[in-house]
């Protein structure tokens, strides 16, 4: 049958698509790919404390995902709702739920005997979006240009067909004997996949890209859910929206999975840097504060400054870290020291570790 973007593409082949060839040249990338990925769940599997750079990295991650779809936040903003302030920007809130809907996932996944199903994705979607959303039911669901308002793909319809997609993307998923395909590029087929069936009225996008990651922690090739992928998709964004078109119009699958292990590629490759520095730069932070703090020293504040780089006295109260008086001797210490640099929003004075927050944030 013929695509057209005006109606519902209830006949969206299941996977794999049967025109799909890899190509000496894919197979040098994908090569590529698994080597990185590994160099990066071997750094992470060595960690000794690997919750608390994760969850830095693992929000940094959502940031960037939800600013795919436009939803955008500073870093003020962001670590203000992490540290569960009132007045926080719907933006953040959104941002913090994808964490969470991450770590849902996960904890799903793993209670479902490791399989990835389509209750564990309503589940992330639900959480994401902090309501009770569900597979879509009604019809008229279109994607439009923004810009001149022109249908660009109306996904199936309606609830019984999406749900029978989605069963035979579990299957595809859950199912490894079913294809001899590298779980890498099988990846790439998921996340098209996901995105063409378009099951939820809003989020998919954003629970497409939490799938990715549970689905490397499912083949054993991530210890963690941590791979910055995001970050790549932001930069090429356009690119990221025409290839998903590429596929659905052209059957152009080389392109896209091409895309996606470029994505692997770089962003292993930039997890694995960041990381590398993080432990670095919590050596150079530790040694400084034992000598600014002498026998007062704390290894709990240490690593909370890692976990939650935006401090404020009440933190260090609340973690049983320090009574008051003592929490705000050692962060005017590592003021002075500038381990720290203060950030006063509203009536609240943060004191934050400015230095992991400039690592983040590099390329």
């Amino acid at each position: 049958m013929i695509f057209n973007r005006n109606s519902p593409y209830n006949e969206l082949p299941d996977l794999p698509p049967a025109s799909f060839e890899e190509t000496p040249e894919l197979l040098r990338h994908l090569a590529k790919a698994a080597r990185h990925l590994g160099e990066l769940n071997g750094l992470c599997a060595s960690l000794p404390d690997p919750q608390l750079l994760i969850n830095t990295i693992v929000l940094q991650e959502s940031r960037d995902s939800s600013a795919i779809e436009n939803i955008v936040t500073t870093q003020d903003e962001l670590y203000k709702a992490a540290n569960e302030e009132g007045g926080a920007s719907q933006a953040a809130k959104e941002v913090l739920s994808y964490r969470e809907a991450l770590y849902v996932g996960l904890d799903k996944m793993q209670a479902q005997k490791n399989l990835v199903l389509t209750n564990t994705m309503v589940e992330i979607v639900r959480t994401i979006k902090q309501n009770k959303a569900g597979i879509r039911t009604a019809p008229g669901t279109a994607l439009k240009n923004a810009i001149n308002g022109q249908v660009i793909y109306t996904p199936p319809c309606c609830e019984e067909v999406l749900r029978e997609k989605l069963s035979a993307l579990e299957q595809f998923i859950n199912a490894p004997e079913n294809s001899a395909l590298d779980p890498l590029v099988k990846m790439a087929l998921i996340h098209y996949q996901f995105e063409a069936i378009h099951p939820f009225a809003d989020g998919n996008g954003r629970t497409g890209r939490i799938v990715n990651a549970l689905y490397l922690v499912q083949q054993e090739l991530l210890v963690q859910p941590v791979l910055y992928l995001s970050s790549y998709i932001v930069k090429y964004k356009t690119e990221y929206y025409q290839l998903l078109r590429g596929v659905t119009e052209e059957n152009n699958w080389h392109d896209w999975v091409m895309y996606i292990l470029t994505a692997l590629i770089e962003t292993a490759q930039l997890t694995t840097k960041k990381i590398r520095s993080m432990l670095l730069l919590k050596e150079e932070v530790e040694k400084k504060m034992k000598e600014v703090l002498g026998a007062s020293f704390s290894f709990d504040l240490l690593q909370l400054m890692f976990a939650q780089p935006y401090l404020k006295i009440e933190i260090l109260e609340k973690k049983s870290i320090a009574h008051r008086q003592t929490a705000s001797t050692w962060l005017k210490k590592m003021t002075n020291a500038d381990i720290v640099r203060p950030n006063k929003m509203g009536r609240t004075t943060y004191y934050v570790n400015w230095k992991l927050m400039e690592l983040l944030g590099e390329d």
